[in-house]
């Protein structure tokens, strides 16, 4: 074996001691891949061992603009050569566009909220005319939550745009969502691990919908209790369990679609309706909500790790 035998991408330092952690608690050699700048060598075969996709869509929000790009040319690269990566090429072909994941929940029957896509101005202005009632925009390569807002109807969108303000996101890809009015004011996530159902967590919406449920995440002033450290009352357990129906058809669509590591949210209507709209395969945990549960997030994904270096060692 070479001096780490796991190999960690990525481009969020912030979203990193958790798993740093779990792997030496493990006993597992690792080694950090910075995916910014770099350089690839498709003639030489890279490091043995297990490597692990911890690239996040909202890496241009970080001056990282290249990253997302760098990681799809790594992810071939491993794959060429045949290594083992947790969320590959097709988790993290997902990952990047929210219209992707729609199509993938829509495969496997889970309901959606009604969504489209546009770039430009007009196309955008024509898709909110044909919504009935309230919709929200979020960035189609998105994370935390970033580039939603909500509008009642295409007049609200038209004054927005027209503020300056209107941030279409990385590649001008601008995702319009039928607004589903929770029964009441929370959204659920459901952590998902090799396979397996970890525990689900309830995430208060009240004060938005940046709800990156880490403890390291940085965001905006104007919400500044909604990740915090000691979790306070933003994140609380879900009563849901691995026997619900919802929660098998996502431990369906994991096994099915290559996604190894998850975080998959929903929200419930007044009708008790379950809507299922965001994917994200580079899930953070909740210390505070790990701690009540018993369960921590990143040992899981390092106890994976290290089943998957055990059985490339018996083959």
């Amino acid at each position: 074996m070479t001096s780490a035998d796991v190999h960690i991408l990525y481009e969020n330092p912030d979203w990193l001691p958790g798993l740093r952690s779990g792997l030496e608690a493990e006993g597992l050699r690792y080694r950090l891949i910075e995916v910014h700048h770099g350089k690839l060598d498709p003639g030489a075969a890279p490091e043995p061992g297990v490597y692990v996709n911890r690239m996040s869509p909202s890496s241009h929000t970080r001056g990282h603009e290249e990253s997302v790009g760098l990681t799809i040319e790594w992810l071939a690269y491993l794959e060429h050569y045949g290594r083992r990566v947790v969320n590959g090429s097709r988790a993290f072909g997902l990952e990047i566009s929210k219209l992707r994941q729609d199509l993938a929940l829509r495969r496997h029957g889970i309901r959606t909220p009604r969504t489209v896509l546009a770039v430009g101005r007009a196309e955008l202005l024509s898709l909110a005319r044909d919504f009935d009632g309230s919709f929200i925009t979020k960035h189609n390569q998105g994370g935390k939550g970033l580039g939603i807002s909500l509008f009642r109807d295409a007049r609200e969108l038209e004054a927005h745009l027209d503020s300056g303000s209107f941030d279409p996101g990385p590649r001008g890809q601008v995702l319009l969502q039928q607004y589903i009015a929770p029964k009441e004011p929370f959204i659920t996530r459901v952590e998902i691990v090799d396979g397996r159902f970890l525990y689900a967590l309830r995430s208060d919406t009240r004060d938005g919908f940046e709800l990156c449920p880490d403890d390291g995440c940085a965001l905006p002033s104007a919400a500044p209790d909604v990740c915090p450290a000691d979790g306070g009352a933003k994140f609380t357990p879900s009563p849901l369990t691995a026997e619900d129906e919802l929660v098998k058809s996502y431990l369906r669509l994991c096994a099915a679609e290559g996604i190894d590591v998850a975080g998959i949210e929903f929200v419930e209507d007044a009708e008790g309706r379950r809507y299922t709209y965001d994917i994200n395969g580079t899930t953070n945990y909740n210390s505070a909500v790990g701690a009540q549960l018993g369960v921590d997030g990143m040992r899981e994904i390092a106890r994976f790790v290290g089943r998957l270096l055990r059985q490339a060692a018996d083959r």
